[in-house]
């Protein structure tokens, strides 16, 4: 059996696992990066969702390394895309003009950009990538994690691995299950956590909606009808109480009030590309804009359909066994499908008529053949028993008061911000969309309490239910894999354990001036956005994720 030893192990490479290991071989460290698909970037690519950020991520709020992330997707599309003069002199250049964020682009293109932030690790001989690989088996010894054994997903060979440290980077914290660490699913009971948005009771389904996204692309004038699924039906009738109406449908409610909204595919022509007044769904997540280009670019407007109709809450996909697990997956992909189909044939037109066959999958967007995303989009993972787990109490505004601004934390290894947003679940429960403010990412909720050398480094932290609704999205992922990526190097410089690092004052200021200062990684907010509310910014409050 082959066996690979590194300085750090990352399984996982979503943003928090690309962090990692970026930030690990950047101190001139060994990693090895082990990622079941094809792609890394994790939600950004493989899950096809544009980033999720707060209104501060240009400039210096948020680390350089996330920035040259974007621009890496900027510069791609002013040296390869005939965009025109305006669009290519704009500094901050969103591809799709998407209103859901500030860089709206391709999942093809943000693979090929983490590709590029990574090539110089990997020139260099300090990161080994290990692609379409997953997770066979991960030995525990007492406090510590042992050998991890994965296998290649195509020929089965089997690899061991070896590493002082281990960081869980996986969508689902599947390293915690496998390795018996112990943690939570669902909602905690509000007896525990003392949030005021938590459940009476604990509910371990209470687990959020996942997507399967996809990318369409409008081509006027042709027909690009797929198959009727085989459970459209259901679809096209279920009615559950918490929707105003058949999931196919343009109806939702606005998360933060439930009430009932109606929200066209167009608002008006969709050939002109323009940015409309009126935020019809196209615009939501639109990946490509036409606006932006040159007449002689042959293809048409994409968007990512990542919206309220294609959530999907009937089973979850932790607490689970695998076939049912398979199950949701299987009924996530024809629900997005079943969407699909409704809005090629049977969706009222801005127009007059029904159906959009125009509508087009585009697969090679999001690198498959059927035209969805590699994976489905996820919300909630495993989520590790930590040192210190952020409660609704250290970041709500309702909890804290006006004003108040969020929890302070002396350990603090970075800082994130978006609104506590949890989508429908799969217990019954509906929207939860309520106000925080611009918070820290403390130490101690990337460090199980019962592993000494395993790491949490993506949506696995010590969150809560409730606060991983906010701490969930794109940027505070890539903080928290910077975060452990930093750490595992000044562990191996100091010979300390991670624990020792936050324990030891002496420790805790070297390596959080290792990332302030070496990584120029922001550890705090300004006093004024540290009590920040987003009560009445629309464009965080009306968009959900």
């Amino acid at each position: 059996m082959r066996t690979l030893e590194a300085d750090l192990l990352v399984l996982g490479g979503g943003l928090g696992g690309v962090a990692a290991a970026l930030t690990a071989a950047r101190l001139g460290h060994r990693v090895v990066l082990v990622e079941r698909s094809g792609w890394l970037g994790g939600q950004l690519t493989t899950q096809a969702v544009p980033p999720d950020e707060h209104q501060w991520i240009e400039g210096e709020h948020s680390s350089p390394a996330y920035r040259r992330l974007r621009e890496l997707v900027r510069e791609h599309y002013r040296r390869t895309y005939p965009l025109l003069p305006r669009a290519a002199a704009d500094p901050t250049l969103n591809p799709g003009l998407g209103y859901v964020s500030r860089l709206c682009c391709e999942p093809r293109v943000a693979a090929l950009a983490v590709e590029e932030l990574l090539s110089p690790a990997q020139g260099a001989g300090l990161l080994t990538v290990l692609r379409r690989t997953a997770l066979t088996a991960v030995q525990r010894d007492g406090e510590r994690i042992g050998e991890v054994l994965v296998h290649d997903l195509a020929d089965g060979r089997p690899t061991r691995l070896l590493a002082p440290l281990v960081a869980d980077a996986t969508e689902l914290g599947d390293v915690l299950e496998l390795a018996g660490v112990e943690h939570v699913v669902g909602a905690e009971a509000r007896s525990r956590t003392g949030e005021p948005h938590a459940p009476e009771v604990a509910d371990p389904m209470d687990q959020q909606a996942v997507t399967w996204c996809c990318a369409l692309e409008f081509r006027a004038g042709e027909d690009h009808t797929v198959e009727r699924p085989a459970g459209y039906e259901h679809w096209r009738t279920a009615h559950d109480p918490r929707w105003p109406g058949p999931q196919l449908s343009f109806d939702d409610v606005v998360p933060e009030t439930l009430a009932r909204r109606t929200r066209p595919l167009f608002a008006a022509d969709p050939i002109l590309g323009e940015q409309r007044p009126q935020r019809d769904l196209w615009q939501y997540r639109r990946l490509l804009a036409r606006t932006h280009l040159d007449p002689s670019f042959a293809g048409g407007e994409v968007t990512c359909v990542n919206w309220p109709q294609t959530d999907y809450w009937e089973l979850p996909l932790l607490g689970v066994d695998a076939a049912t697990r398979e199950r949701a997956l299987a009924g996530a992909r024809e629900l997005t499908l079943s969407f699909v189909h409704w809005l090629q044939t049977e969706a009222p037109r801005h127009d007059g008529g029904t159906g959009y066959p125009e509508l087009r999958l585009r697969g090679d967007v999001t690198g498959t053949a059927d035209g969805l995303a590699q994976e489905v989009y996820v919300r909630e993972s495993r989520r590790v028993l930590a040192e210190r787990t952020v409660t609704e109490l250290d970041v709500g505004r309702l909890a804290r008061g006006d004003g108040a601004g969020s929890a302070e934390f002396t350990d603090s290894v970075g800082i994130g911000y978006y609104r506590i947003d949890l989508h429908p679940s799969t217990s019954g429960r509906t929207y939860v969309d309520i106000d925080c403010f611009p918070f820290q990412v403390p130490l101690g909720a990337l460090l199980p309490r019962d592993v000494v050398n395993l790491l949490a480094a993506a949506k696995n932290i010590g969150t809560t239910h409730v606060t991983n609704g906010a701490y969930r999205l794109h940027p505070v992922e890539f903080t928290i894999g910077e975060a452990v990526g930093a750490l595992a190097a000044y562990c191996a410089e100091h010979g300390a354990a991670p624990s020792q690092v936050r324990a030891d004052p002496a420790h805790l200021e070297r390596y959080q001036g290792l990332l302030s200062g070496t990584l120029g990684v922001p550890l705090a907010w300004p006093e004024e956005i540290r009590r920040f509310s987003a009560t009445h910014d629309v464009a965080h409050v009306t968009v959900p994720s």
